[in-house]
């Protein structure tokens, strides 16, 4: 056999590269595919920004919700103040609402400096922010696992279930859509970590991760997902697959110092979140939102979990009946209830644990659920409510990647699988959008949200007393008392206890003058709740009404003995004392209310008229100039200006701030009266009754008028009209008898025969 010749290798040429035409058409193709997914994720990212923003445009047109907008924004003079060095420091010195939120509460504030007090633009951060959080979701997962469309459904049904729109639609829980920012964040800047381990990158890790708890503490659960990560999909506790003939099994491979590393790592992240924690309990345990554990029992608040697990995943599937308020059932629970739930829990979280291997992301899904809840669950009582949707913002994430890679997975030998999934999705997502825009409806104000819940809720618990309570007051903002009054009687049926509903229901019936009535509720309140300052407030105007000052300046001063900050009592307080004279006592607690509110336009205004009442005349125009430059429309603060200024006799300042006045509110009676008296001290007759003569046609029976009238014609010397004027002045209830034996501007009509008729019918009338 001849021999073969070996054929030689050529050298290679340097600086080139030889493949073959396969590894050249794998290379092709993995740029094609590379480039492919590059545009499907451009594509996805366009599509949930857009579909998102169109189902929640609406928000556009909303209002702030009278359920703790109020706290956060609306009645917050930290956020009012704008944005200052004075106000940055109070943010991170102060509980904001029971919670210690900084980052949250900043976003306020630069909010209020763009947008004033104008809701549309709070909810369209709002509304950025859920947005932002739905695209990092899908680029997260997509990034930890390369799987582009399960990725892409966990983050549609993110963006688009029901249980969110509270999340997004409330502006009080701007806390939630920016601790969720932070979080995906959070997680973005791990897995970089996780990648290449630097204490550069762990540092934004731990950055990130404590913005994310200054702008809502439920972030404390963060490190124990980030372990859970992991696990799968990071795959950071490896474990290799072991073949036994058709059997596939997986071990770890890893040592337990790599899994001690992995858990020493996250010490920084765990002490974080402990001392967080105590802040929070602290702060919320001041603040009385913590419900008395003797009021709740811990096995009541437990059952209530174990239901509320169960309840949370019911709602995911079927969203229907969503309310901004669930009442506590407290030990109302059935038995059997409880005892199913508690072992659907256990079998499933058993069921997890054995498809471990098999199914990681079923682990990982399920435990992040259990997990992210347990701050929210009810073990601490928190409120009143048993549940709230706002509650599953984060834990439903894993719930949904259960689904996205279980459903895949469960139907993968099915021969149209991928027919069956995407027919599936398409019907899912467009579903849910249409409910989602539903609900986002709900939201529209303070009305339609809380006769939402009304109509889908159970209302037999103590604790929906405050759906009836909060709808009363939206209720009384719209002038609509006695609807409202009809449910904060509802309220006080369904808890009698309810301090809130006794209260507001006396201030709806002291706008109907049902004065006796009123005090009771007051008196109930008080009687319930013995440091409710500011019912010992309003029982004191309610006193105030019935003549009973004494009385009522005592109640003032209880409710700022309970609460020194309470501008509005120092405001009443002072109205009281002026009142009794004591203008001196009244100026003090003037200035106190300012001080407390330096906003308080009413208060400036009075202090205006107490110290005009002194004689201190420049330091009561200052002060009702400033109350107009606090609020601009501000009829009385003109026309008291006009006043002041009248008496410094710079009558043509006066003339212009009662114009003013008149053109802010036209009926205003006695700025009419006053701008007549400024053209008399002008000897400007013909104007003055021009003046008289458009105040009649609009108010011809008014007492002032005709009296003014009388000074007019005895100005003029026409007695007899002068007569008849003061006499219908009389009949239309003039009782100001003083006026009439000293007024210069009557001394014509003094010197008439008539004028003692005159003066005994006033007595008579006074009488």
């Amino acid at each position: 056999m001849a021999n073969k010749k070996k054929a030689k290798k050529k050298p290679l040429a340097k600086g080139k590269a030889t493949s073959s035409p396969l590894m050249k058409a794998q290379v092709k193709g993995f740029e094609e595919t590379n480039e492919a997914n590059k545009t499907l994720k451009v594509a996805i990212c366009i599509f949930l920004m857009v579909a998102t923003f169109c189902i929640y445009s609406q928000v556009q047109d909303h209002e702030f919700i009278n359920f703790d907008d109020d706290q956060y924004v609306t009645k917050n003079s930290i956020i009012q103040a704008g944005l200052t060095a004075e106000s940055i420091i109070r943010v991170f010195t102060n509980v904001h609402f029971s919670l210690w939120i900084p980052i949250t509460s900043l976003s306020y504030i630069i909010d209020y400096e763009i947008y004033g007090l104008n809701p549309k633009g709070y909810l369209l951060t709002n509304l950025f922010f859920h947005i932002a959080n739905s695209l990092l979701l899908f680029l997260i997962l997509f990034r930890m696992t390369g799987a582009i469309w399960q990725s892409a459904f966990v983050a549609a049904m993110f963006a688009f279930h029901p249980l969110n729109v509270e999340s997004v639609a409330w502006i009080a829980e701007r806390k939630n859509v920016l601790s969720t920012l932070f979080w995906l964040l959070t997680m973005w800047a791990y897995i970089r970590y996780a990648e290449k381990s630097t204490v550069k990158r762990y540092s934004l890790v731990f950055l990130l991760f404590t913005l994310g708890l200054m702008s809502k503490p439920m972030l404390v659960t963060l490190p124990f997902v980030l372990l859970l990560l992991d696990f799968w999909p990071l795959r950071r506790l490896k474990f290799e697959q072991e073949r036994d003939g058709k059997k596939i099994t997986e071990k770890y491979r890893g040592k337990k110092s790599e899994t001690l590393r992995l858990l020493l790592e996250k010490i920084p992240l765990f002490l974080l979140t402990a001392g967080l924690s105590i802040v929070t309990f602290i702060a919320q345990k001041s603040a009385g939102a913590m419900i008395d554990k003797g009021s709740l029992a811990f096995s009541t608040r437990l059952n209530n979990a174990i239901v509320s697990y169960l309840d949370y995943l019911g709602k995911m599937i079927w969203p229907e009946k969503l309310a901004v308020l669930y009442p506590h059932p407290e030990n109302a629970l059935p038995v059997w209830k409880v005892i199913f739930c508690g072992m659907a829990l256990v079998g499933i979280t058993i069921i997890s644990i054995r498809l471990i291997r098999k199914a990681p992301y079923f682990a990982v899904g399920w435990f992040w659920y259990l997990g992210t809840l347990v701050p929210v669950i009810g073990i601490v009582q928190v409120g009143g409510q048993a549940m709230a949707d706002r509650y599953t913002y984060i834990p439903l994430i894993g719930i949904f990647i259960i689904v996205a890679w279980g459903v895949p997975e469960l139907i993968s030998k099915w021969r149209y699988k991928e027919k069956v999934l995407s027919v599936s999705a398409g019907i899912l997502i467009p579903t849910l959008m249409v409910m989602t825009w539903t609900q986002v409806g709900h939201w529209k104000n303070s009305i339609t949200i809380f006769k939402h819940a009304i109509r889908v809720t159970d209302k037999t618990y103590p604790t929906f007393a405050p759906a009836h309570n909060n709808l009363g007051v939206a209720l009384v903002a719209e002038q609509k008392n006695e609807e409202a009054i009809s449910h904060y009687k509802m309220a006080i049926k369904i808890n009698p206890d309810n301090a809130k509903a006794h209260n507001n229901l006396g201030a709806a019936l002291l706008t109907e003058r049902k004065i006796e009535e009123a005090i009771s509720h007051y008196k109930m309140a008080i009687k319930i709740n013995p440091d409710f300052a500011k019912a010992y407030s309003n029982l004191g105007i309610a006193l105030v009404a019935e003549g009973k000052i004494e009385e009522a300046i005592s109640h003032y001063k209880m409710a700022i003995k309970i609460n020194p900050d309470y501008a509005n009592a120092h405001y009443n307080l002072g109205n009281a004392l002026s009142a009794e004279g004591k203008n001196e006592e009244a100026i003090s607690h003037y200035k106190m209310a300012i001080k407390i509110k330096p906003d308080y336009a009413d208060a400036y205004n009075n202090l205006g008229a107490a110290l005009l009442t002194e004689r201190k005349i420049e330091e009561a125009i200052s002060h009702y100039k400033m109350a107009i430059k606090i609020k601009p429309d501000y009829a009385d603060a003109y026309n008291n200006l006009g006043a002041a200024l009248l008496t410094e006799r710079k009558i043509e300042e006066a003339i212009s701030h009662y114009k003013m006045a008149i053109k802010i509110k036209p009926d205003f009676a006695e700025a009419y009266i006053n701008l007549s008296s400024a053209y008399l001290n002008k000897t400007n007759f013909k104007l003055s009754l021009k003046t008289l003569n458009t105040l009649e046609s609009i108010n011809p029976n008014h007492p002032l008028l005709h009296y003014n009238f009388s000074c007019y014609y005895a100005l003029l010397g026409n007695i007899p009209k002068g007569i008849d004027s003061l006499k219908k002045a009389i009949e239309n209830g003039y009782k100001n008898l003083q006026n009439l034996e000293t007024d210069p501007d009557l001394e014509n009509l003094r010197q008439n025969p008539q004028f003692n008729v005159l003066r005994s019918l006033l007595l008579a009338k006074s009488a």
